[in-house]
């Protein structure tokens, strides 16, 4: 049980986020959620965990691309719970294109959103942590983190780069009782994804069965999507007692995509 320890999970207000958020609210943690949603959405999201687990819920719309909004963020949790005890870099920009097709803006914003956010909220976040000699810090990279494809210029580099600063983080915090982990999930059935595979079958004129199981069957042996369940499940292990000698991990949840 996670009672008393309160987590901060980036991007969390829908999808694969929400999940590590319900995961962490089953085993009792406080929860700070993030995400850009409209107000309505991120209240209900919050509702729900506060009714379905009996735990301290609140929110924030920071803009992870203006550092002071994310000064503002842990300032905020770290006023309401204390400090923060965990904390999940989830928070993605999906920027799609080739090194010669992607534009500056869309670079940039990736850079801020998928990497330097993570930077900000760990240095902002390990003091408390190291007071308290206990912390887990959580980034979630992606196969694409260890691999690469065409056409994702931003998004393979932001990914490979949050390997290097979770390995990093690691060794500077290695004998303060925190750990710093790498979560590099496959393909799941977040809402962009869903969306994408409805809009192949269209195109294709193929039902959204026969899409997904063409999109899932190219990418994992296991012919399925990774359950967001079995990303979050791992996420709170790393966070119990269990998980204490684990850091500096780079830990597939992919379907055995990256099988070599």
């Amino acid at each position: 049980m996670l009672r008393g320890k309160t987590a901060l999970i980036t991007g969390s207000v829908a999808g694969l986020g929400y999940a590590m958020a319900e995961a962490l609210a089953e085993q009792q943690a406080n929860i700070i959620l993030h995400g850009l949603e409209p107000l309505e959405q991120i209240q209900e999201a919050s509702d729900r965990l506060r009714a379905m687990y009996d735990v301290s819920v609140i929110y924030s719309q920071a803009n992870l691309t203006v550092v002071s909004e994310i000064e503002a963020l842990v300032k905020h949790a770290s006023e309401t719970f204390g400090s923060v005890d965990i904390l999940i870099n989830n928070a993605v920009i999906r920027n799609f294109a080739a090194i010669d097709t992607l534009d500056t803006m869309s670079w940039d914003q990736s850079i801020a959103v998928n990497l330097s956010a993570a930077f900000h909220t760990s240095r902002l976040i390990v003091p408390q942590m190291k007071a308290k000699k206990w912390g887990r810090i959580i980034n979630i990279s992606s196969v694409y983190g260890t691999t690469a494809t065409a056409n994702r210029i931003a998004y393979i580099t932001t990914k490979t780069a949050l390997i290097g600063l979770t390995k990093s983080t690691a060794m500077d915090i290695a004998t303060e009782g925190i750990t710093c982990n790498a979560l590099c999930p496959g393909t799941v059935p977040t809402p962009p994804i869903v969306a994408r595979i409805a809009g192949n079958a269209a195109n294709a004129g193929i039902t959204i069965e026969e899409a997904e199981h063409d999109y899932i069957s190219s990418r994992h042996p296991t012919g399925r999507f990774v359950a967001m369940k079995s990303v979050a499940s791992f996420a709170v292990f790393l966070c119990s007692e269990a998980g204490k000698d684990i850091t500096g991990a780079v830990l597939p949840v992919d379907g055995g995509w990256t099988i070599e």
